[in-house]
C-alpha cells in the first residue's frame, strides 16, 4: 500500500521523503489557504515545488464546476509538471472532464466520492485513482471503510485499473483498516502514519536497552 501525505506544508513534505515513505501528495485549496498560498500563480507555484521535493504523484485539485472550466483548469494543472494528477470532484461535469482527460492522457484522481455507484462511474470514465472519503462517511454513521472495501473487491473482480485511493484518513486504526481491505493507496496527516511507530512496547524495550548500555560503558 502507497501513503499520500494530505498537506501543502512543504516542511512535513520534506520530512516524510526524508524517511523513505512517502509515495505521493494530496492537497486542495483548504490546505494551501492554511500555509498561507493564495492567488493562481502563488498555488501554481507552490505544485511545482511539492512536485520537485515528491517522488511521486501529487494531486492538484480543479476549484471550477462548469466542464469547460473544468477542462480548461485541468489543463492548465497538468501542465505544471509531469507528476500532477488533476483532482476532480465526483459531479456529472466531473466524470464527463475525467473522461476526456483520460482521452488526452492527463491523469485524474476523482474525489468525494462516498458511495460504490460514484466510484463505478468513476472508473469508467478513466480516473487513475478514486477517493472514497472514509472520516466523513464515518462522521453521518456510515461505515467509510466498508467502502473502501466493497470498490476494491469491484474493482478486482471487473479488472478496472483505477487505483482506490484511501482519503480523510482521521486514525491509525484507519490506515490499518485500509491495508487490511487491499486500499491502493491511503492519504493522511503526516502525524497519523508517524503514529504507527507507537508502541509501549517498543518503548519499554528501549528502555532496557539504554539501562544495559550504560551499565557496559
Amino acid at each position: 500500500m502507497k501513503f499520500f501525505i494530505d498537506t501543502a506544508n512543504l516542511e512535513q513534505i520534506s520530512q516524510a521523503e526524508s524517511m523513505g515513505i512517502l509515495d505521493g501528495v494530496t492537497t486542495n485549496p483548504s490546505l494551501m489557504a492554511k500555509e498561507g498560498v493564495k492567488g493562481n500563480k502563488a498555488i501554481e507555484q507552490h505544485y511545482i515545488d511539492i512536485c520537485n521535493i515528491v517522488d511521486g504523484d501529487v494531486s492538484a485539485e480543479v476549484l471550477a464546476d462548469d466542464y469547460e472550466d473544468i477542462i480548461e483548469e485541468g489543463k492548465r494543472l497538468a501542465a505544471l509538471h509531469k507528476k500532477i494528477v488533476v483532482k476532480v470532484p465526483c459531479t456529472a461535469n466531473g466524470i464527463r472532464a475525467i473522461k476526456s482527460f483520460s482521452d488526452m492522457g492527463i491523469r485524474t484522481n476523482c474525489t468525494l466520492v462516498f458511495s460504490l455507484g460514484q466510484a463505478l462511474l468513476a472508473a469508467k470514465a478513466g480516473a487513475s485513482y478514486v477517493s472514497p472519503f472514509v472520516g466523513r462517511l464515518d462522521d453521518v454513521s456510515s461505515n467509510g471503510i466498508e467502502l473502501v472495501s466493497r470498490i476494491v473487491n469491484v474493482y478486482r473482480y471487473y479488472g478496472y485499473q483505477t487505483q482506490v485511493l484511501a482519503a480523510s484518513i482521521r486514525s491509525v486504526q484507519h490506515i490499518i483498516q485500509c491495508l487490511e481491505v487491499g486500499a491502493d493507496v491511503v492519504t493522511s496527516p503526516l502525524s497519523s502514519i508517524m503514529a504507527l511507530l507507537d508502541h509501549p512496547l517498543t518503548e519499554k524495550g528501549l528502555a532496557i536497552f539504554n539501562k544495559a548500555a550504560k551499565e557496559l560503558a
